[in-house]
């Protein structure tokens, strides 16, 4: 019996020479993430295990992202915890104000994700770096300390979903929407503690954005990460990015998984989670046969979509239009860099000649911290990851998850719009 690609990594990182679905293993660790939210309670843990340092200063990554700039006092606190033991530690991938982003764009702009890498992060969405080839996922704040206590974690080796991508997608069709309409289809709980693997060659029809893009929202499918095959994309953006050595792993042709799906990227259209869960999708065209969704709010960024083929896109669609009157429009680039290019591209000015503002990098509103938080009864259209109840403000608001494309044409009209009728 074959392994699959996550179950490669984990054997080598657990120093075994096979493992299976269901083995416990303890693994050495690539990488340990932190931000200002989740941090300060790792930071806290290991004080009360009386631990000295950390196990190695140049693999930790803190990057206070979520309420950066400060929203409030409390906030203020988190990150000068987080400072201060940054500081302490001479932890080197320290990143806040001025060189910071959000975490999951900024950490593979930054070269510090690479393939065959175990990569623990207190953040869900650290499933992102599985794009490139690595095996990352998320864990719990105590995790985490004993992470940066020791350069270990445990972890009950997971069983696969493969997932062959075929075809090549139609203009306004992005990563975004193959998530969606995965989620759509297998649900919430879907991959339950699964490696999610994708392949097939409709892969290198997706750019390494839709394919971070698709690689973050696996945790909403209930995976335990998500991960594609390094390709010459991959290797083009790793060689942009990193001069780090890496290892490729590939999965064995005999390798077990539980199910198998077929996804036509060409058949697929411009797809929207409605209230409150990710799996309540509807097609744009299937969404423009009922009476029309009016909304109040439309954001743009994200650890899912605030880089550079988001802003694009959106900006496409902006471009030479106005935001509808009484929608407020918000923009915000995940990274320094990516706010720089916007810039130089001419992006930042089609956003505010269109109306919109554009922002900071922060996570800000994806989770109702700052920046967009809605009041009573709004409605949201937005390019984030989650559409719980009062994710993004109060409890009777209304998210509303689409791609940039999607929520860029219903800030032009002031209702969920397509694209195409633009």
């Amino acid at each position: 019996m074959g392994m699959t690609m996550t179950q490669k990594i984990l054997a080598v990182a657990a120093g075994l020479p096979k493992v299976e679905a269901g083995q416990l293993i303890e693994a050495k660790l690539d990488l340990v993430l932190g931000n200002d939210i989740t941090s300060p309670v790792a930071i806290k843990e290991m004080e009360k295990m009386k631990v000295t340092g950390v196990f190695d200063r140049d693999k930790i990554a803190l990057v206070p992202d979520h309420f950066v700039p400060n929203k409030d006092i409390k906030s203020a606190e988190h990150c000068k915890c987080v400072r201060e033991f940054a500081r302490q530690n001479e932890i080197t991938n320290y990143f806040e104000v001025g060189e910071m982003g959000i975490e999951h764009a900024l950490l593979p702009e930054k070269g510090l994700t690479v393939p065959g890498d175990v990569i623990i992060g207190a953040d869900s969405h650290t499933c992102t770096y599985g794009a490139l080839g690595a095996f990352s996922t998320g864990v719990g704040s105590t995790d985490m300390a004993a992470g940066m206590a020791t350069g270990e974690a445990w972890f009950k080796v997971p069983s696969a979903l493969r997932f062959h991508l075929v075809g090549k997608p139609d203009k306004w069709v992005s990563g975004k929407d193959v998530i969606l309409h995965i989620i759509g289809m297998i649900g919430v709980d879907g991959a339950l503690y699964k490696s999610m693997e994708f392949v097939g060659e409709g892969v290198a029809h997706l750019s390494m954005d839709d394919r971070f893009t698709i690689a973050n929202m696996a945790i909403e499918a209930g995976g335990k990460n998500g991960i594609f095959p390094v390709d010459d994309v991959a290797e083009a953006y790793l060689k942009e990015h990193t001069n780090r050595p890496y290892k490729v792993y590939e999965a064995d042709e005999d390798a077990v998984y539980d199910a198998e799906y077929t996804i036509d990227l060409k058949a697929l259209r411009p797809t929207v989670a409605f209230p409150h869960l990710p799996e309540n999708t509807h097609t744009i065209d299937e969404i423009l046969e009922r009476e029309p969704i009016a909304i109040d709010q439309v954001v743009i960024g994200s650890c899912t979509n605030g880089r550079m083929d988001d802003l694009r896109a959106a900006a496409e669609v902006l471009k030479g239009r106005h935001v509808a009157e009484g929608i407020r429009c918000i923009v915000i680039p995940a990274t320094q860099a990516i706010y720089l290019q916007a810039m130089e591209e001419g992006l930042l000015r089609t956003f505010i000649e269109a109306g919109a503002i554009v922002s900071t990098p922060t996570c800000g509103p994806c989770l109702g911290g700052y920046m967009g938080v809605l009041a009573e009864g709004e409605r949201c259209v937005s390019t984030t990851n989650r559409n719980f109840v009062g994710r993004m403000g109060h409890t009777s608001s209304e998210i509303y998850l689409a791609s940039p494309a999607v929520a860029a044409a219903s800030a032009v009209t002031g209702k969920i719009s397509s694209p195409y009728e633009l």
